[in-house]
């Protein structure tokens, strides 16, 4: 069967070449080719693989925005195939600035979206953008999600800068209607972000561990258990914020133990979520 790398950059290739015929049909060819080919990535388990053969992937995509640069469906794939790739580019030992400028790249996809849905623009009225979102139903969810999230991770890979921290706030709000319209979109991802949120905030800032305790049992329940991110990222934060070793540790082993194909549609975050439990262990953050 031809690996991912080879059949994506011969997809990559063709494409390039028909993008300006094609404009007209994106629908059309991202819900036949683009989705099922992010898909695929998503459900990948040889991280290397995916670092070395995703690029080819987001080189199409990339251009068929540019050829329909107002279409929600092209930049909602445009969002999730940059954030799914930021996702293993973590576990391959990329350099900082590369994963800077996906980020970057990620952000730009997942603003454009969420600027056909939102008033984002610098200088908005605070009360026009949360008449906006409240107006959002439903079927805004996938959309409004994905934007969402691409845009946290270019804030979470500025690591506190003054714009990144004026962007979290919007990003906050937005959480917080995703939770409202479907708090189990994704695995209960909402949660997720609410349960790191208030897990490393300073008690000052909002930080509440009660808080980010509920969110993440929420989010493991809403996702059966099977989204492994979950268990990791409460026992980075939160277990260790309250040196509560034995959550800790009986979190990350229940990661190790889970069988990878058990959950087929988190296989790449599941991988990169088993890499790093085993990481945390082998750090062993409560020795004396």
């Amino acid at each position: 069967m031809p690996s991912i790398r080879f059949v994506a950059l011969k997809r990559a290739l063709l494409f390039l070449g028909l993008i300006p015929l094609l404009s007209s049909c994106s629908m059309l060819i991202s819900s036949t080719i683009i989705e099922p080919t992010v898909g695929n990535l998503q459900q990948q388990t040889d991280l290397e693989l995916v670092c070395e053969g995703a690029p080819a992937y987001l080189l199409m995509i990339d251009s068929m925005i540019a050829g329909d640069p107002d279409s929600k469906n092209l930049l909602r794939i445009g969002s999730q195939a940059y954030t799914g790739y930021i996702t293993a580019m973590a576990e391959c030992n990329m350099p900082k600035e590369r994963v800077m400028t996906i980020a970057e790249k990620g952000r730009l996809h997942g603003t454009s979206l969420l600027s056909k849905l939102l008033p984002i623009s610098p200088g908005t009225d605070e009360k026009e953008f949360q008449k906006a979102l409240n107006k959002l139903t439903t079927c805004n969810v996938p959309n409004l999600f994905w934007g969402t999230l691409a845009w946290l991770n270019w804030i979470q890979v500025q690591q506190g800068s003054p714009a990144s921290l004026a962007d979290l706030a919007m990003v906050e709000k937005m959480m917080v209607r995703l939770i409202e319209l479907d708090e189990s979109f994704q695995a209960g991802s909402s949660h997720l972000f609410f349960g790191a949120y208030y897990a490393t905030r300073p008690a000052m800032l909002g930080g509440d561990p009660e808080k980010s305790r509920t969110h993440f049992e929420r989010a493991l329940q809403l996702s059966d258990r099977k989204f492994l991110i979950v268990q990791v990222l409460y026992a980075e934060t939160l277990s260790r914020q309250l040196f509560d070793q034995q959550l800790h540790d009986a979190l990350l082993k229940e990661v190790l133990e889970f069988p990878i194909d058990d959950a087929p549609e988190y296989a790449l975050s599941n991988q990169v979520a088993k890499r790093k439990a085993r990481r945390l262990l082998d750090e062993d953050y409560f020795a004396e």
